[in-house]
């Protein structure tokens, strides 16, 4: 079998994000996908920034498993946005545009 690349291919967890979703090592595609599985069944998104959980919108709320995950992002995207959520406390939201930089900041 051709070894994987770019988004297929196995990427090693930070502790917290390996916890959570029960693995050390998964491609991104499948890290973004569990975290989607992980908002979803939960409930945690919002139609508006900061606002409370209802089941769909393009905010995600932070639960007390998400936060640490969440809070360990601080990255500057290549158009030259800040994501800095190390602030971030339970209840608030980021955009689900954020993830990308979340899972980023959680991969080693």
């Amino acid at each position: 079998m051709a070894e994987e690349k770019g988004l297929k291919k196995p990427v090693q967890l930070q502790s917290e994000l390996a916890s959570m979703l029960g693995a050390d090592e998964l491609p991104r595609t499948e890290i973004t996908k569990k975290l989607w599985e992980y908002i979803k069944k939960n409930g945690l998104q919002t139609k508006t920034e900061n606002g409370k959980p209802e089941n769909g919108g393009k905010y995600i709320v932070a639960d007390a498993t998400l936060l640490p995950i969440f809070k360990k992002t601080k990255s500057t995207s290549k158009s030259g946005n800040l994501t800095d959520l190390t602030k971030m406390k339970e209840g608030e939201t980021i955009n689900m545009m954020q993830m990308a930089a979340v899972v980023g900041a959680n991969i080693k």
